[in-house]
């Protein structure tokens, strides 16, 4: 470990930067998560490639019968996280899709639950503090929800959108009831 007040690369680019199908799939992945840029994209894409290249190591080791507690520690990550199923084991996590991890991100849990009238406006919600989860206000769209921690999502008590007669509130009531 290094020094924590240093920032470091959580991605890696491309290594080819103009191949127009690759370029034109990161665009739809984008749009449909609502994600900023492609940076986040190639975040989540590094999470993942990480943990197929564990598990690869691990299912090797497992094999040759060394490390089976660490092998463990890894799934059970995973299934905190809400990635994998419950039965999951070390063969499954190469199996994660990229889809995976992406629908963890709150920014896609506040959308999903309803709280937000679409992914630009729940990334907005998350950045001014409107976002709380399990009691605790949390401001980054790509935090990683857990998995027991999904129905704890709500307005942070102290914002102005807790208020059931705030405008956004009822704008998404009126169209979820609708």
């Amino acid at each position: 470990m290094g020094y924590p007040g240093k920032s470091r690369k959580m991605f890696e680019r491309p290594r080819t930067p103009w191949q127009a199908e690759r370029i034109a799939g990161e665009v739809e992945i984008v749009k449909a998560y609502g994600l900023r840029n492609k940076r986040e994209l190639w975040k989540a894409q590094a999470f993942l490639r990480k943990y197929r290249q564990i598990s690869r190591k691990m299912l090797a080791a497992v094999a040759v019968g060394q490390a089976p507690q660490e092998a463990e520690a890894i799934v059970n990550r995973l299934k905190r996280l809400g990635m994998l199923k419950e039965d999951g084991n070390l063969d499954s996590v190469l199996s994660m899709q990229l889809g995976d991890v992406l629908e963890r991100r709150l920014q896609t849990q506040v959308y999903r639950q309803g709280l937000a009238n679409s992914l630009r406006q729940s990334r907005q919600f998350i950045v001014h503090g409107h976002i709380q989860v399990a009691g605790r206000r949390v401001d980054v769209p790509g935090f990683l929800v857990e998995r027991g921690k999904e129905m704890s999502i709500d307005y942070y008590a102290g914002s102005p959108m807790a208020k059931e007669g705030h405008p956004e509130r009822a704008n998404r009531t009126t169209q979820v009831g609708a």
